[in-house]
């Protein structure tokens, strides 16, 4: 396969998906990926009304997208802890869009490379078209071996396939009989309707935070999705992907996320006794840690709440809405 830096692979435009000079938050949402790093008790016993009722208080508290995961199986060795429930990602999104009106919906994230690309952009052309080009697509190269041989082919291979994929993916929504280079998934002359609904095309963010994510996400990417990224090695990671970025798409601008620790606004006292590594605090002090991360470069922030029950978790999310929101742009 071509290299990354080969013209030919590259998007032929920037998708922007956050305003020019804002700072939007989202939320991956409860219920719909269960692992034990994060699931709370209440989740497992949780299901499809508590789901859309979230959904619908992030978007009604003006959060700028919910996200959805991505795993197909999960084999016997990790079911302890990752468990076996994850909500399928182009379904439930597609549900989603029906119970929301203004957040977008994005993929966090797909992968990619498990799915041939022409299925895949049928799916999610279909997907933004239906919910008026709300659709932000994330994307990322997996991490569980199993999984990824049953489906795909080779794990080590990962990276490369993740390349071509999102290479395929970007022609796929841009062109309706694309022209597909391979190796792996050569096409041409198959035409794909309907069109997203977005122009050029829906934005791709690129997950991950090893030093193959930064490149490819400076390669293909339009915003940048990190995983498992410290507040301390934010600075140096943005650093080196704006090199990369200059290096290969012309310091094209680029929309940079992170994933904020776990939260919990207080008002006079929470009564619950949190860990030490929970963000908590008033709206302001919340906000004022919040602004720490956008002086490092960020323009999207991804939320999740400490709660104990559904009903607890949409108060956070009104409250931050509310009252945090509103701070981060001032």
């Amino acid at each position: 396969m071509p290299s990354v830096t080969d013209p030919s692979l590259l998007p032929a435009d920037v998708v922007r998906a956050v305003p020019e000079g804002r700072v939007v938050y989202g939320m991956q949402l409860p219920i719909q990926s269960q692992s034990t790093l994060y699931v709370a008790e209440w989740e497992t016993k949780a299901g499809p009304e508590e789901l859309a009722r979230i959904a619908r208080a992030a978007d009604h508290a003006g959060f700028f997208y919910i996200g959805v995961c991505d795993h197909t199986a999960i084999p016997r060795r990790l079911a302890d802890a990752m468990s076996t429930t994850w909500y399928d990602t182009t379904a439930t999104l597609a549900w989603l869009a029906a119970q929301t009106t203004r957040t977008h919906l994005l993929s966090h994230v797909l992968i990619l490379a498990q799915r041939h690309p022409l299925r895949a952009a049928k799916e999610l052309s279909t997907l933004d078209l239906l919910s008026g080009g709300r659709l932000i697509v994330g994307v990322g190269a997996g991490h569980v071996p199993e999984e990824y041989e049953l489906l795909t082919g080779g794990f080590e291979d990962r990276g490369r396939h993740t390349d071509e994929a999102v290479s395929a993916l970007a022609r796929c929504f841009t062109d309706e009989f694309p022209e597909l280079p391979g190796p792996r998934f050569p096409a041409r002359a198959m035409g794909l309707r309907p069109r997203p609904a977005r122009t050029p095309r829906p934005p791709i963010w690129i997950g991950g935070s090893s030093p193959a994510a930064l490149r490819r996400t400076a390669a293909f990417g339009d915003g940048w999705l990190p995983q498992g990224t410290r507040r301390r090695d934010l600075p140096g990671q943005i650093a080196r992907l704006r090199e990369l970025r200059e290096e290969l798409r012309g310091g094209a601008p680029l929309d940079i996320g992170t994933i904020v620790e776990p939260l919990y606004l207080t008002a006079g006292g929470s009564g619950w006794d949190l860990p030490r590594w929970v963000l908590q605090g008033t709206a302001e002090q919340v906000a004022e840690s919040l602004r720490e991360l956008v002086g490092m470069g960020v323009n999207h922030l991804q939320v999740r709440f400490m709660a104990r029950s559904a009903e607890e978790w949409c108060d956070q999310t009104a409250r931050f809405g509310a009252e945090v929101g509103p701070l981060l742009n001032r």
